[in-house]
């Protein structure tokens, strides 16, 4: 049997718990089972990432806005304007959770909805005046969160990053969209 050996033994770095490979940790003591070591877990390291990226974005961006619903206003100025399921798609969102983006978003004056002249049933979403202006605030405070969380990465590390992201992304059938 060929034991595999973890990114962090390959590295010279400690490995898991009691030196075992690839995040797998000790048995248990319940049905043999084996606990994971979390660092090497890729789904904790992306939750863990993913933690950071909100205390950097609230940092930096300040509390007035998400990282969301900067996503929705991002895509509507993209798009000149978008149906409610139309921000679901781009932004890979339920519909229960775009519609409260949208209506918090509403409530401060940033999107207006109106119904479709080609469709009556059809919601449509657009920035205002005061969206825009608010989309405009914050673009250069994204682009820092962005080069925060990536500071410590080089230039090729940071396109391997994005590229890898969008490989699993795609591969799990959540497809990064050209909108956002």
């Amino acid at each position: 049997m060929t034991q595999r050996i973890g990114a962090t033994q390959r590295d010279g770095l400690a490995a898991g718990p009691a030196g075992e490979p690839d995040g797998v940790g000790q048995p248990d003591g319940v049905g043999g089972r084996q606990s994971l070591y979390l660092p090497e877990h890729v789904g904790f390291l992306i939750r863990r990432t993913q933690q950071v990226h909100l205390a950097v974005w609230a940092e930096e961006a300040g509390q007035g806005l998400s990282n969301v619903q900067f996503g929705v206003l991002n895509v509507l100025h993209r798009t000149g304007g978008a149906s409610q399921r139309e921000l679901c798609d781009a932004l890979d969102l339920d519909r229960s959770t775009v519609a409260g983006l949208v209506s918090r978003l509403e409530t401060r004056g940033l999107v207006e909805r109106a119904r479709a002249a080609a469709d009556r049933r059809r919601n449509l979403v657009r920035l205002t005046e005061a969206g825009g202006a608010e989309l405009r605030r914050l673009v250069p405070h994204a682009a820092q969160v962005d080069a925060s969380l990536t500071a410590g990465l080089t230039e090729e590390e940071q396109a391997a990053l994005r590229r890898l992201l969008t490989r699993i992304l795609d591969v799990h059938g959540h497809h990064a969209s050209d909108d956002v």
